[in-house]
């Protein structure tokens, strides 16, 4: 893992970090007082997820390294969160072995998918000396551990879907606000000025509109205005009520969250829009589902698949399954964890050089984390012709 280059040999003992400053210091152990306030570190109550369908799977330990390091992983897990860590522990173990054996000793923890139990297992990786904790999935055990408060608590990397991230608890995956920003940005670059938002209603609709708003006046265009809409409708309200509110948007984002964006895709078909004057712009989450006829002419900005090339082979041969996006993230957490300890040394996982602003190229494209822990993409930018993605720009930004 380097800033700003992909790393082709990964199996070199020696991974260089092309970072943006120098280490200013090393963390100290300290005591607990100093990782955590005491008085904040009882998990939540009321947030526990589904509990795994057996016992918890016991600790692992992998690597030999002096930088120790703590992963949080639904092992055992029901349905599709326990097949997401058992995947990502996969990505994590094929890190290792191609880079952080010898510089890291990452000890697996699994959470059950339970968010009370990852919570406790990172407050005991936090205050137990580990450089770096990497998850939790659970998103309400990450918005927990944002919470706490501590002078000496490590970084954490949170692999939790739709984490907006908070100061030394950095989000890992790319979210629909994310992409929803980049795809209107990018349109934005090319001269669309107003954009409207429909939104699926819930408690990411204000992130969404945020980042889309922040990531527009880069280019001096504006968010004309914001709508969300109820499942109960299929956005068919508020596709009304928009040509009531603005007069000739350049273009409509439609960030559809957990549901299917058709309904309102089929609602703005009514009204005669994508056409030659108006553009829709979806979101990463719509490529969860199968490729519709609605979507036909949309663009998304999202993560290029081609970017895992470098790790897919010796992943299928390895485990005899591909590797998706959930491999990727793990092993680019992992060999980027791995990589700072091989250029700085274990006690180098400081603020400066997690936020170098040079960024990281792993097998999920080029990243780069804020200060307020949110994580910048630069991605591809697609339009979807016949059922499939045609790439517009291999890049929305660069940094």
């Amino acid at each position: 893992m380097e800033a700003g280059r992909q790393v082709h040999c990964p199996r070199k003992s020696a991974i260089a970090l092309a970072l943006a400053m120098t280490l200013s210091g090393c963390q100290s152990k300290g005591g607990v007082s100093e990782v955590l306030d005491p008085a904040a570190v009882a998990a939540p109550a009321g947030q526990n997820g589904a509990p795994g369908p057996g016992p918890a799977q016991a600790s692992q330990s992998l690597g030999t390294g002096s930088a120790k390091v703590t992963m949080l992983l639904p092992l055992s897990a029901p349905g599709p969160s326990g097949e997401t860590g058992r995947k990502m522990l996969d990505g994590a173990r094929l890190a290792m072995t191609d880079i952080g054996n010898g510089l890291l000793t990452l000890t697996i923890e699994d959470t059950k998918g339970d968010s009370t139990q990852a919570g406790k297992l990172a407050v005991q990786a936090i205050t137990t000396g580990s450089k770096v904790v990497i998850g939790p999935t659970e998103l309400p055990a990450a918005q927990h551990i944002a919470t706490l408060s501590g002078s000496k608590r490590p970084p954490v990397l949170a692999l939790a879907d739709n984490f907006a991230g908070s100061a030394g608890v950095y989000a890992v995956r790319l979210s629909e606000a994310d992409s929803a920003a980049a795809g209107a940005a990018a349109l934005a670059a090319k001269g669309s000025k107003k954009f409207v938002l429909l939104v699926a209603e819930g408690s990411n609709a204000s992130a969404v509109e945020k980042r889309v708003a922040n990531g527009l006046s880069i280019y001096g265009a504006t968010l004309a205005v914001t709508l969300p809409y109820s499942a109960g409708d299929g956005g068919a309200k508020a596709v009304d009520q928009m040509g009531s509110l603005v007069d000739a948007p350049d273009a409509i984002i439609v960030a559809s969250g957990d549901g299917s964006p058709a309904p309102v895709l089929a609602a703005l078909k009514s009204k005669g829009i994508p056409g030659k004057a108006v553009s829709i712009v979806g979101t990463d989450r719509w490529l969860e589902r199968p490729m519709d006829p609605l979507f036909e002419g949309a663009y998304i900005a999202t993560l290029d698949p081609g970017e895992t090339g470098p790790i897919a082979d010796r992943f299928r041969t390895t485990y005899n399954y591909p590797a998706d996006v959930n491999v990727a993230y793990a092993y680019d957490m992992v060999a980027l964890t791995a990589g700072i300890a091989s250029a700085v040394g274990p006690d180098g996982f400081s603020k400066q050089v997690l936020e170098n602003p040079n960024g990281f190229r792993g097998s999920t494209g080029l990243f780069r984390f804020r200060a307020d822990g949110s994580s910048q993409r630069s991605m591809p930018f697609y339009r979807i012709e016949k059922g499939a993605l045609k790439l517009v720009a291999k890049s929305t930004s660069g940094f």
